[in-house]
């Protein structure tokens, strides 16, 4: 009896396994083309998964293709735009890799400035009144970096005039993030340490509004030294750049920056 229970179950699941239907590609034998196609419809109703899926799909059937090369454009767009920076990314380097002399190219630049410029979690930057300086300086250079190669290899690009734009935003941010540095270390009694970091404004980012705080920060930290030829040559520095100083006056106390690229781009 036990020996037919069992001849039983086994016969029921190899039954049972017969009637497991397998999911079907619909998209099986569609041409690079009509993929395509039907992924610029989802990318039109804003149907980023979707989209995604198509693309994928030219990318790995059809990798020799135009569409190929147009399909990994538009993957890193959608990506952007469903705040998946990461693989935005990774699509924009394996386009680059691959097709170091597209015409799309400084579209593909542009493209990872942005992404790195302005990344998912500075949209609460309004809400924290956070100085975007603050905030880790790496995504900030990639984005300069991307912005500035786009402006030396495409000066006559359609998006050229914009990177320059957020390349000055750049500049002063990135440098006033290296006075956020030097005050951290001069606060702490680091005063070597606060000057290099405040040289390097100087030195590296010629103009910004922001060098007047790090020549004060330099005359402070000699001061502190001790060193006070050097305290008084970085005085006159600051004297004859910023003959109207208040720094004299009010000393380290800052006004809140509110030139957040969410609110102006």
């Amino acid at each position: 009896m036990g020996q037919a229970l069992l001849v039983f179950a086994a016969a029921s699941l190899i039954a049972g396994c017969g009637t497991v239907k397998t999911e079907t590609d619909p998209t099986a034998g569609w041409s690079a083309d009509r993929l395509y196609q039907d992924a610029r419809t989802e990318i039109s109703a804003g149907n980023w998964k979707d989209a995604r899926t198509r693309l994928e799909a030219v990318e790995a059937r059809y990798p020799f293709g135009g569409f190929a090369q147009q399909s990994l454009i538009d993957q890193a767009y959608i990506n952007w735009k469903d705040e998946e920076p990461e693989q935005a990314l990774a699509a924009i380097d394996r386009f680059q890799q691959q097709y170091p002399n597209h015409p799309g190219t400084d579209y593909m630049l542009y493209l990872k400035g942005l992404i790195t410029f302005t990344p998912p979690s500075a949209a609460f930057t309004k809400f924290t009144r956070q100085d975007p300086s603050e905030r880790d300086p790496k995504g900030l250079r990639e984005s300069y970096e991307s912005f500035n190669e786009l402006i030396e290899r495409y000066p006559d690009s359609r998006y050229t005039a914009d990177a320059k734009k957020r390349v000055t935003w750049l500049v002063d941010t990135i440098a006033r993030n290296e006075v956020h540095v030097a005050e951290y270390y001069y606060t702490r009694g680091a005063y070597v340490a606060a000057i290099n970091r405040a040289q390097t404004v100087i030195t590296d980012f010629q103009g910004v509004p922001v060098a007047e705080r790090a020549l004060y920060l330099i005359y402070l930290s000699y001061d502190k030294l001790g060193m006070t030829e050097l305290r008084d040559n970085a005085k006159r520095v600051l004297d004859h750049n910023f003959p109207n100083t208040q720094y004299y006056e009010k000393g380290l106390e800052e006004s809140v920056n509110n030139w957040n690229p969410i609110n102006w781009f």
